[in-house]
């Protein structure tokens, strides 16, 4: 694969030109200098341009990390913020964990105040191989995950409708969770909106995430490739999610949420189950004392740029309102165009139509 760096190029331009000039005898010997220069350059962009010939023309011989780049920026500009995550947290989560999604508030909260400081590792953990190998307390057959979900749901104010295990109950999570890795892949932010996508369509729109169907439309939702996202499912996704469920054994992980913290010092801490968000913050100041959180911007338009989507709990969480306030606020901004909605049997999620509105 040719690439060109953006420093590199940088390089050859009329202000190279002119220093050339200012050191020839005339503009033929500069300009033959110029040409010297730039020969391996255009050379390159040539042998680019035959490339892209033979990818348009024989699409089949390539796989899409094979496909070459014209212009490459290096890491270190990508990075724009210029800093490195001190504390690395390993997260072990499912698409169909009832209790991962109620953490949902407090994850958002924590991107927001400390996203300088932490990184979120995401792993699969397998909740659900299959209901006959999943033995696990009270809960043994769909329509008890049907009822857990809904006291899950009265307690915590996370809406979701438990009737899925009902009407068109999943046999298993390893598929969603197959496709995660698979999104992964591609793009790890993509994949985040890609999971929490296929999380909306099960807990609120009752959908049975295993269909491919579903799988399909969260992928284009997120802006991944749909069709690549389908062949990784179907090949190097199921290792990917092989080597999660090796580490989920290897770190004794047990139930689901799991996260561990760590930094470079010898210290290291995990949460299990629900926790107060409290009991974040005192691990991050354990690992790192100085941290200092950002103030939260409450304004609605803000925070759906940040998440375009938000159940009422999660925005109520987030700007320091009550529920019933919350609600009024967001019904507000769906009657003045400003939000979608969608309605579930349990709560409602809104959907940001900022952009819609300029």
């Amino acid at each position: 694969m040719y690439d060109v760096s953006i420093n590199k190029a940088a390089d050859l331009t009329a202000a190279a030109l002119d220093r050339i000039a200012e050191d020839s005898v005339d503009y033929e010997n500069a300009f033959s200098k110029y040409y010297q220069l730039r020969s391996a350059e255009v050379s390159g962009h040539i042998y680019f341009g035959r490339e892209l010939k033979k990818l348009f023309l024989n699409p089949g011989e390539y796989n899409d990390d094979e496909i070459p780049v014209p212009l490459v920026v290096p890491k270190k500009d990508r990075d724009l913020e210029g800093k490195s995550k001190l504390i690395q947290i390993l997260y072990f989560t499912d698409p169909i964990c009832s209790t991962c999604w109620i953490l949902q508030p407090l994850l958002r909260k924590l991107k927001l105040e400390y996203d300088d400081y932490v990184n979120v590792e995401y792993h699969m953990g397998g909740l659900l191989p299959s209901w006959e190998e999943y033995p696990k307390g009270r809960i043994g057959k769909p329509s008890d995950a049907a009822e857990h979900w809904e006291e899950v749901c009265a307690l915590h104010e996370m809406p979701m409708d438990g009737d899925v295990w009902l009407e068109d109950p999943l046999s298993s999570s390893y598929p969603p969770s197959v496709a995660f890795k698979a999104a992964q892949m591609q793009d790890e932010d993509k994949a985040l909106v890609f999971l929490r996508r296929i999380k909306e369509m099960v807990f609120l729109e009752k959908k049975n995430i295993i269909k491919w169907e579903f799988m399909e439309r969260a992928a284009l939702d997120a802006g991944l490739d749909a069709a690549r996202l389908l062949r990784d499912f179907q090949g190097p996704a199921k290792e990917r999610f092989k080597e999660d469920l090796v580490l989920t054994e290897k770190m004794g992980v047990t139930g689901f949420p799991t996260l561990f913290f760590s930094n470079c010092s010898d210290k290291k801490f995990s949460l299990k189950g629900f926790q107060p968000y409290e009991r974040f913050e005192e691990i991050i100041h354990t690992l790192i004392p100085n941290a200092k959180k950002e103030e939260i911007n409450t304004d609605p338009q803000y925070l759906f740029a940040k998440f375009p989507t938000m159940t009422t709990k999660e925005f109520s969480f987030l700007s320091k309102t009550s529920m019933t306030e919350s609600a009024g606020i967001l019904s507000g901004l769906f009657e003045s165009g400003y939000l979608d909605k969608y309605q579930s049997k349990n709560g409602m999620i809104w959907i940001s139509k900022y952009a819609e509105q300029g």
